[in-house]
């Protein structure tokens, strides 16, 4: 993935209010659903989510620029000095540690054990000729071989997906540690926490099975939607007069946008049920909750503000009587 500053068309010393512009003005520029005919427009959407939840988040931004994280979030290596960079011993497969057993037993090369013959030969190296240290080369011999416990060949990596893709499935490009690219399904319905598994794509060291490839799967914040569980929450801006007269306002959902009937005299705050138009869950879909904010005009208006003044003047109310 790309420096998430350039994808977010930011410089690094930006403020956090100034990332979120950006980012809330590219999320709603290339959301798929503006834009049907643009088969990339879902692959920005979700660079553009997957930036934001980097250098949108204090503390991950903060691992960022100290350089701890890399753009999809995962850990940089810092290594050590003269160390093997991959965590294990020089010239070792994978991510791990081999294991070593001894056994003690009579064979020799080509009896049980045979391999072993070259660490005998060390071992009689050290002992002056004598096998198991008893003189005269008779007594015990030590055979040295590799397994006992298995070595862990697991790949563990994140990805991060839109909202849509969590709900409606798709496919995704994930860059693996190794510097192998594989194209990874999701699955319709897939939740944040959840790991897509996929056998034997792991590292690989001679004489063990493959590992597998363990995806953790994050949905990133939508410029829209809200999750809560299975269902979804909406701030929805309505005009002023809108919530006074009432009126049909259109309202997006994660498919086609529906239609809402505003009651006359509807308070900023107030709170509508789209039954079934939520995640879905087992049994069914969640539930979508529109909350209704009145939105003022920009700038100021005096005929509005006569209106109300005349309004005031006859029709007094108190909304925070309660307060006391």
């Amino acid at each position: 993935m790309r420096d998430p500053y350039e994808v977010l068309g930011v410089p690094r010393g930006a403020s956090a209010a100034a990332i979120k512009s950006a980012y809330r003005k590219l999320a709603k520029k290339h959301h798929p659903d503006s834009n049907n005919n643009d088969p990339k427009a879902a692959e920005r959407f979700s660079e553009i989510n997957s930036a934001n939840e980097i250098i949108g988040d204090e503390d991950k931004r903060k691992q960022f620029d100290r350089g701890e994280i890399d753009a999809e979030g995962k850990p940089r290596f810092q290594g050590f000095p003269g160390g093997d960079p991959r965590g294990g011993r020089p010239g070792g497969p994978g991510g791990g540690f081999e294991s070593y057993t001894f056994r003690t037993g009579g064979g020799g090369p080509g009896g049980p054990g045979g391999s072993g013959a070259g660490f005998e030969e060390i071992l009689n190296s050290m002992f002056g000729g004598a096998r198991g240290g008893r003189p005269g080369g008779q007594g015990r011999s030590f055979e040295f071989e590799t397994g006992g416990i298995g070595i862990d060949l697991d790949l563990n990596v994140a990805m991060t997906v839109s909202l849509e893709e969590a709900v409606k499935g798709g496919e995704k490009r994930v860059r693996l540690p190794t510097g192998k690219e594989l194209n990874v399904k999701i699955p319709a319905g897939v939740i944040a926490g959840q790991q897509i598994r996929l056998k034997g794509q792991g590292e690989t060291a001679p004489g063990h099975p493959p590992g597998d490839l363990l995806i953790t799967v994050s949905i990133a914040p939508h410029p829209l939607f809200k999750v809560d569980g299975s269902d979804l929450r909406i701030d929805l801006p309505i005009t002023l007069y809108e919530a006074v007269l009432g009126g049909k306002v259109r309202v997006p959902t994660l498919g086609s946008a529906v239609e809402l009937s505003i009651p006359k005299n509807t308070s900023s705050g107030r709170t509508f049920r789209l039954k079934g138009k939520g995640l879905p869950k087992a049994g069914g879909a969640g539930d979508q909750f529109v909350t209704t904010r009145i939105v003022l005009p920009d700038g100021n208006d005096a005929e509005l503000e006569a209106l109300m003044e005349k309004w005031r003047d006859g029709h007094k109310y108190n909304p925070r009587s309660e307060f006391g």
